[in-house]
């Protein structure tokens, strides 16, 4: 079943035909990832452990290597991404932020996929 189309942050998504576009497969999972990612935990009522609050990391003294690790954490929440091989995930500092680099396989499909953002102040 698919989803709705919607980046985090942003509105619904219109298909050609002006209904409300619907997502699946990689872009579907996609959303969920960054959806999860900048979703603080204990924000969403019916599942209060769902989030890994990524973006609570600004303005604080960067720990990559923990970070790396919740977020390695919560993408194993998501059925789309496969286990082997491990995530790569890649954290640098930016001006006034930081930049997040991911690359998964898609379990359904067994391809590379590559995720990236970048939280500012």
């Amino acid at each position: 079943m698919s989803d709705l189309s919607h980046y985090i942050g942003g509105d619904l998504a219109l298909s050609v035909t002006g209904d409300l576009a619907l997502s699946g497969g990689t872009l579907e999972g996609q959303q969920r990832i960054l959806r999860r990612l900048l979703t603080n935990a204990g924000d969403y009522l019916w599942q209060l452990d769902y989030g890994a609050g990524v973006s609570q990391e600004i303005g604080k003294t960067l720990d990559a290597g923990r970070l790396r690790a919740l977020i390695r954490e919560q993408l194993f929440n998501e059925a789309i991404v496969s286990h082997q091989p491990d995530p790569v995930i890649l954290i640098s500092p930016i001006d006034n932020g930081i930049s997040v680099r991911i690359q998964y396989v898609d379990a359904d499909v067994q391809q590379p996929v590559n995720l990236a953002f970048n939280l500012n102040r």
